[in-house]
C-alpha cells in the first residue's frame, strides 16, 4: 500500500522552475516579435483611413458638382443629396460641416477623426496619427466649376 500512494505522489507533481522559465522565456521571445508587426499594422491602417477618407472626399465632391450641374445650381447655394442638403460653393461641396462633411457622411466619433471646418479648408485629421501629417485637407472651388483643391498627407501616420 506505501508502495502505491508513492507512484501517486509520482504522477501528482507539476511543473518544474525550469520549465517554466523557459515557457515564459519563450513566450517574451514571441511577444517581442510581435509587437513591432502589430505597431506596423496600426500604422497601415491609419494611411488606409486616410486614403479612404480622401477618396471619399473626391467622391461626394464630384457626386455633388454633378448634382449641382443636373439641377442647374452651380452658383452657390444647396443641392439635394439623398434627401439631406448640401452647401455649395462656386459648384463644388462647400469646406463645412454642411457641405463636404455631409456630402460624404462623415462622423467625427464613428470615424475616428478630428473635423476643423473651413471656409476656405476644411481639414480631417485622423486619430492616432501626427497632425498635420496624417490628413486630407479641401479647399473650396475657387471660382465656379473650378475643382476644389483635395489633399491627402500620408507620412505621420
Amino acid at each position: 500500500m506505501i508502495a502505491t500512494e508513492i507512484g501517486k505522489r509520482k504522477q501528482a507533481r507539476g511543473f518544474t522552475l525550469i520549465e517554466l522559465v523557459v515557457t515564459i522565456s519563450i513566450i517574451a521571445i514571441l511577444a517581442a516579435v510581435a509587437l513591432p508587426r502589430y505597431i506596423t499594422l496600426q500604422t497601415q491602417a491609419r494611411i488606409a483611413k486616410t486614403q479612404a477618407i480622401y477618396g471619399g472626399i473626391r467622391s461626394a465632391a464630384a457626386l455633388a458638382h454633378a448634382q449641382a450641374i443636373a439641377t442647374n445650381s452651380t452658383t452657390s447655394g444647396t443641392v439635394s443629396m439623398e434627401g439631406v442638403n448640401v452647401a455649395q460653393v462656386n459648384g463644388y461641396p462647400a469646406a463645412t460641416v454642411a457641405g463636404i462633411v455631409t456630402a460624404l457622411q462623415l462622423d467625427a466619433n464613428g470615424d475616428q477623426v478630428t473635423i476643423t471646418p473651413g471656409p476656405p479648408t476644411l481639414t480631417v485629421d485622423t486619430i492616432g496619427g501626427t497632425s498635420p501629417n496624417c490628413r486630407v485637407s479641401y479647399t473650396e472651388a475657387p471660382a465656379l466649376n473650378t475643382a476644389p483643391a483635395i489633399i491627402a498627407v500620408t507620412t505621420g501616420c
